[in-house]
């Protein structure tokens, strides 16, 4: 092989590894959607505007819940309130975690949500949750998701 060709094989195979690198090492390499979460996925289509009802009370505890077999998991709530401990699904953990206002245990909320049943389970998905003076919006009315349209 002349010189020439071994230059163009070698520049051939640095383009191609660098690209390799660029491709396997992107954010987006594993995105696949809305992980489930889409204002047209089976679990939002769960929500129902007739349930909606609000809650006061203690948040007990935050973790994550994978609602449904093949979604990616959400945060979820348990609020003390009243007598009677209620869980409530927020959104996916990729919107919740993101956002300003953070909820942890022990915080004082207000949640305007849809009370529904999740693997035989009572469930309050949330549309708003109040803490202090903030508010975090997460659906709208009809139960839409606010991270629906996020980023576009």
């Amino acid at each position: 092989m002349n010189a020439m060709k071994k230059t163009g094989v070698l520049a051939a195979l640095f383009c191609t590894v660098v690209l390799a690198a660029t491709a396997f090492g992107a954010p987006w390499q594993n995105w696949r959607g809305s992980g489930g979460w889409g204002a047209n996925g089976a679990y939002q289509r769960l929500y129902n505007p007739t349930t909606v009802e609000t809650i006061t009370g203690i948040v007990e505890a935050v973790d994550k819940v994978t609602p449904m077999r093949g979604m990616n998991y959400g945060v979820h709530l348990v609020v003390k309130a009243g007598d009677q401990d209620v869980s409530v699904h927020l959104g996916p953990g990729w919107y919740i975690e993101r956002l300003d206002t953070k909820i942890v245990k022990g915080d004082q909320v207000e949640i305007k949500g849809s009370r529904i049943m999740v693997k035989g389970k009572p469930v309050l998905i949330a549309a708003e949750v109040k803490k202090g003076e903030s508010t975090l919006k997460l659906r709208d009315d009809n139960g839409v998701p606010v991270w629906a349209g996020w980023r576009r």
